[in-house]
């Protein structure tokens, strides 16, 4: 399972923590991923996106069903 967004593709990046005395270590930043239900092409899906395009608006979630009680 890959950990990248499904709307922007935005994956994990890597780069060097330095230490006060100058020592770098590799080291790997992932993306802040949720799990949530969204419209995809007309139909609901469960997707990984991060929390930028939760924020931004780029998510579309579906509508709540109204259930009505039937006598």
């Amino acid at each position: 399972m890959a950990r990248v967004c499904e709307m922007c593709k935005k994956g994990p990046t890597t780069g060097n923590l330095v230490s006060h005395s100058n020592i770098k270590t590799r080291t790997r930043w992932l993306p802040n991923l949720k799990r949530m239900k969204a419209v995809v092409a007309g139909v609901t899906q469960t997707v990984r996106v991060c929390t930028r395009c939760i924020r931004s608006g780029k998510i579309v979630r579906p509508i709540k069903r109204q259930y009505s009680a039937v006598s």
